[in-house]
């Protein structure tokens, strides 16, 4: 669910097919492996980058040592998705030092180009699509209170006890370990999409 970490890692917004292939690593987990080669050839490749960058990222030992701190405070199996989340609100918070663009003009251009292509989007991503939009989901993860609305959000479709909405206290109480997992990881993941991308 990091969806913005996946939308910034889509390649650089000039870059040849650039559109379907954010368009690809945004639907990815809505998208059936059988399903894959029914759509257009860049369009599979950003699935395909969708699914690398979910295993490295679940492979990663500095993201297993954050999952790990997690199933030890009490998540469980829900600790890679809360972890996915983390990762996400320190890439938010630090935006501009990964990137030329503000978080909301990138935010503006990803959400216009996602509503534009929205029939092209599976169901359930058509469904959710304005919700994102209209609540601003990307930008909110920079804010702790954003992350807590969206793990309240999986918790409400999760089993029931998964304590998901409880995860924020987690990330409060051990902000500078979480931060600095995020600082040793990420640049790893971005020399590692630099590479499959060409």
């Amino acid at each position: 669910m990091n969806f913005l970490a996946h939308l910034f890692l889509s390649g650089p917004s000039h870059a040849a097919a650039y559109s379907d292939v954010l368009l690809g690593n945004f639907m990815a987990d809505s998208v059936p492996g059988k399903q894959l080669e029914s759509y257009p050839p860049a369009v599979q490749t950003g699935i395909r980058l969708h699914r690398a960058i979910d295993t490295f990222t679940d492979q990663h030992p500095v993201v297993r040592r954050s999952t790990q701190r997690l199933r030890e405070a009490g998540y469980g199996k829900y600790a890679g998705v809360i972890s996915d989340m983390f990762l996400d609100h320190f890439l938010a918070r630090n935006f501009e030092k990964f990137s030329s663009e503000k978080l909301p003009e990138f935010t503006r251009r990803v959400y216009a180009l996602l509503t534009q292509h929205q029939a092209e989007l599976p169901p359930r991503v058509q469904q959710f699509l304005p919700y994102m939009v209209q609540h601003n989901w990307l930008v909110g993860y920079a804010e702790l209170e954003g992350i807590r609305r969206a793990l309240g959000g999986l918790s409400r479709r999760a089993t029931a006890g998964s304590g998901m909405e409880t995860a924020v206290d987690e990330l409060q109480a051990n902000y500078a370990g979480y931060e600095a997992d995020f600082w040793e990881y990420f640049p790893e993941l971005q020399k590692y999409v630099a590479e499959i991308l060409g």
